[in-house]
């Protein structure tokens, strides 16, 4: 789960880490009140779920309340790549010396974390990665110790950080730790961590992603969810606790298992075929799921023809069959299903299937079968 900066920057101050003082508006008038209450100048920062924001006219420096007012009127509601702002952070200007970029993620390879820092901040590290990687230091955490403040020191001098900052900014890096560890995170990054001109370290910008499935054990947390620039189908998906992502395409997708709807999504590309959605329905489903699963896929009016691949092991293939006739009977779909059963009573299922004649509905043997089926029927009800 990708959080706001702002959200961002409220979770780093609950562990110490500084950051500017601002206010989060959804309107110009509160933007402009905010920005009288904190004291000129101020900048106003558009909040989306996605990078670039300054290039798009996002992040905007005002002198005085008509400049609040003018930046708070084109940046609400502004299109920045595909994402509507809805929400803007009026922060407290810093007067910034230096510009540095530190983060914490996974290293899946190490299986270890991975603190990240380079002096070339403000700045996409995926450039400073591709065209000056000796600027980007590197180290893996023993997980069981932690970051301690000495490896966060050799980073910092590593890097070469001045003598005068180097306590600051390791400080920080052991904070940004802590917030990555005891939050959950996937990834906590600050993009710029800057220096101000009396030689203090702090956070101007702040990207965390959680981990959506450790949020149980933070409350507070999954009450950040950003919800109005999400998408309706994988809202409610979630809300149904399947897992589905949008796609751009017009085939429908639900299967059993992560892997196996990768592989589904793949051989309908290679039939010619374009998917609508990632739908994993899960091991075990049952008749119930398989509906609720059917009824998100149907939600997007762009769907032309649906594939069912399921390959039962703990899911059953007759129980996916009973609720595909469920669908059926609640939601009455008018776009033809392509269904291939196999594994667990898949021989159950295809009776069922079979015994129901439902309408529309067009039994495969193969995933490769299946795919070029569903491809075909698509366009032919394009």
């Amino acid at each position: 789960m990708d959080l706001l900066e702002y959200q961002g920057k409220q979770l780093f101050a609950r562990h110490g880490l500084e950051i500017s003082e601002g206010r989060a508006v959804t309107t110009v008038e509160d933007a402009v009140a905010a920005a009288n209450e904190l004291g000129y100048p101020v900048v106003v920062k558009a909040q989306v779920l996605v990078g670039g924001r300054g290039k798009a006219g996002g992040v905007k420096l005002a002198g005085d309340e008509a400049e609040a007012r003018e930046h708070a009127t084109n940046i609400l509601g502004l299109d920045i790549k595909g994402h509507i702002v809805h929400t803007l952070w009026i922060e407290k200007a810093s007067d910034i010396e230096t510009e540095y970029y530190a983060s914490v993620l996974l290293d899946r390879s190490a299986k270890k974390p991975l603190v990240m820092f380079s002096l070339e901040g403000g700045v996409d590290i995926e450039e400073v990665a591709e065209k000056t990687p000796e600027k980007l230091i590197k180290r893996n955490v023993d997980p069981l110790v932690g970051l301690t403040k000495d490896e966060a020191l050799e980073i910092v001098k590593t890097a070469g950080v001045p003598d005068d900052v180097q306590d600051g900014v390791a400080g920080i890096l052991v904070a940004l730790y802590e917030v990555w560890i005891e939050e959950d995170a996937t990834l906590a990054e600050i993009n710029p961590l800057i220096i101000t001109p009396d030689r203090k370290a702090k956070a101007l910008d702040a990207k965390v992603s959680l981990d959506e499935s450790a949020l149980f054990r933070h409350k507070e947390n999954a009450e950040l969810r950003y919800t109005q620039g999400e998408d309706e189908q994988e809202k409610t998906a979630r809300e149904k606790g399947i897992t589905y992502v949008a796609l751009d395409g017009d085939i429908g997708i639900l299967g059993n298992g992560a892997g196996l709807v990768m592989s589904t999504l793949d051989v309908v590309a290679q039939a010619g075929g374009s998917p609508a959605n990632f739908l994993d329905a899960g091991g075990g489903s049952d008749a119930d799921k398989i509906t609720e699963a059917t009824q998100v896929i149907l939600s997007n009016p762009n769907v032309k023809a649906v594939l069912f691949n399921i390959f039962g092991g703990i899911t059953r293939c007759d129980e996916v069959a009973n609720g595909l006739v469920e669908a059926f009977n609640r939601l009455k779909p008018t776009v033809p299903f392509v269904v291939r059963l196999d594994g667990t009573n898949d021989v159950a299922g295809r009776e069922i299937l079979e015994k129901a004649a439902l309408p529309n509905v067009y039994p495969a043997k193969t995933m490769l079968g299946a795919a070029e089926q569903v491809v075909a029927l698509a366009k032919e009800n394009s």
